[in-house]
């Protein structure tokens, strides 16, 4: 394929010229590369769509047709090439309770919602706010994410109960033995190609042999098509046979607001950990855009909508997948699996999906994380250890909120023990307290102890050129500091404030001792001339 062939692809899709040299600067050995990679992605998407649809109650095509269109049109428009997006677990498990109380309408019409909360989130940027999570969040999430992985492949060790109805059951003796061999095989091959040959992307190199092998001498091990039959049409528009009134928006909305938050968190995350390896930086508010625009599609074509994908973004990254063009792929296999090559697809092996998805575990797992827990402060270890537990025992949108507000609690505690102030007093008699350290809700009653107004001279001078007045409970501070001195007949001065300061204090604006080198910052509230309330600001 061509550079003028892939950039009349490129003008068939309509990407925008900014994007289009992600296409047309390929070599044809880098064109070959990106398609075998998203060939390779796209075989490990169909048991993972399949088993999703499933943990959410619905048909496999649902998740097959979200796989396929989310996961098309973030490869165009998203913000880090080389990220896949697919129906998720994460997502799954929420939908549950809405396909089984409401129906699979109901789904559909949530996940329409939810793109459109995602792309309104993405207008108004709100995906700059992941830079607020912490890197042991962010260890936390991944290790998390691995266990997950991890464990969601040992339902494949499972075969139907003896008889119809029955639950599954683990596997023993001789069919436990050979997919573990198989599994085994899968890994070890993985590991190995590389070191041959880089012609092939490991995963697919690993999928093809084993495969082969599996049919070639009539192995008895589970395969795609023992989960269901993928085979099935082109997905059809379709809006969602709902109501359309305020009740079925109450119905709806909570799951949509779940969902989208759930989504975006996923792939915002995934985002930056791709953009680590790839060192590239993406744009979060297009993602949170193309996440949107997708979710919204699919919701209106039958699909139970989607989100980043670790693990297989993770397989697409090592199989050589840097651009757009190897989720484009992915997302063309998946399409051509489901229409034509269906009977092709279901006779792989479960095991050697199983054994590449247990090579993105070890490659997932930040194992760096385990020996550093007695190197770093003792917070950012229990926050990596929690959110790892929470990301296994619940979902990771929990997780992740659970992490950030523990590191954001923990940052508040030492930073209001720095409070502290060093004090002198002047040839004239005057005291003079030196402040050191951030004046914030969280130091603000420390701030109250440092003073002796009953013990004072008669002027006292604070000085608050190392320190900072962050929000409303310092101000208030600096104004019930003001109210014990005059109260004790004292005369207070304030210096080295900043004009916010200036504005905003009150009783103790009067007091403030203008200086050449005022700081100049701004304070996070604002003041109601009106009313003469101090209110939490924007």
């Amino acid at each position: 394929m061509n550079k003028a062939t892939l950039a009349a692809f490129a003008n068939r899709l309509s990407i925008p010229d900014w994007r289009k040299s992600e296409l047309t600067t390929l070599s044809p050995a880098g064109v070959k590369t990106e398609v075998l990679s998203g060939l390779t992605v796209a075989l490990a998407l169909v048991p993972e769509a399949v088993a999703f649809a499933f943990v959410a109650g619905v048909h496999p095509l649902v998740g097959l047709y979200a796989a396929f269109i989310v996961g098309l049109i973030t490869a165009v428009f998203g913000g880090r090439p080389g990220m896949i997006s697919g129906a998720t677990g994460a997502l799954a498990v929420v939908m549950v309770a809405l396909v089984a109380n409401h129906g699979v309408e109901y789904l559909f019409a949530t996940v329409v919602l939810m793109g459109i909360l995602q792309v309104l989130a993405g207008a108004f940027h709100l995906g700059k706010f992941i830079r607020l999570v912490p890197h042991p969040v962010m260890l936390g999430f991944v290790n998390g994410l691995a266990i997950v992985i991890f464990l969601a492949q040992l339902t494949q060790f499972q075969i139907p109960g003896a008889n119809p109805g029955d639950a599954k059951v683990w596997m023993t003796g001789w069919p436990l033995v050979t997919m573990l061999a198989l599994v085994a095989l899968t890994m070890v091959i993985i590991w190995g190609i590389p070191k041959v040959t880089n012609a092939i992307p490991a995963p697919l190199a690993g999928i093809g042999l084993v495969a082969a092998l599996v049919i070639i001498f009539g192995i008895e091990v589970p395969r795609v098509g023992d989960l269901a039959s993928i085979k099935g049409g082109m997905p059809e528009f379709h809006i969602p046979t709902v109501p359309l009134t305020f009740e079925t928006l109450k119905i709806v909305f909570p799951y949509a607001l779940i969902l989208a938050a759930i989504g975006l968190i996923e792939s915002l995350l995934t985002l930056n950990l791709v953009g680590e390896l790839t060192n590239k930086r993406g744009g979060a508010s297009q993602e949170c855009i193309a996440q949107g625009v997708a979710n919204t599609v699919t919701g209106f074509f039958g699909g139970m909508g989607g989100c980043a994908m670790i693990g297989q973004s993770m397989i697409n990254v090592k199989s050589g997948g840097r651009t757009r063009l190897s989720g484009i792929s992915a997302a063309l296999f998946l399409l051509a699996f489901i229409l034509v090559a269906s009977g092709v697809i279901e006779q792989i092996p479960l095991a050697a999906l199983v054994g590449v998805m247990f090579m993105v575990v070890i490659g997932t797992f930040a194992w760096q994380s385990l020996t550093i827990l007695r190197r770093i402060p003792l917070t950012d270890a229990l926050v990596i250890l929690l959110v790892t537990v929470v990301t296994v025992m619940t979902d990771l949108a929990i997780a992740v909120v659970v992490g950030v507000i523990v590191s954001a609690l923990a940052y508040a505690w030492n930073n209001a023990t720095r409070i502290r102030a060093i004090s002198h007093t002047t040839p004239e008699g005057a005291k003079v307290y030196q402040i050191e350290g951030p004046l914030f809700f969280g130091s603000a009653e420390g701030f109250g102890e440092i003073f002796k107004p009953e013990e004072d001279p008669g002027v006292v001078v604070v000085d608050f050129l190392n320190s900072r007045v962050v929000d409303q409970s310092a101000l208030q501070a600096i104004e019930a500091l003001a109210s014990k001195y005059e109260a004790h007949g004292k005369e207070l001065q304030l210096k080295h404030l900043s004009h916010d300061c200036h504005q905003l204090l009150s009783r103790a604006g009067q007091l403030i001792v203008d200086s050449d080198d005022d700081p100049d910052y701004g304070v996070a509230v604002n003041y109601s001339i009106k009313t003469g309330i101090l209110g939490v600001g924007h």
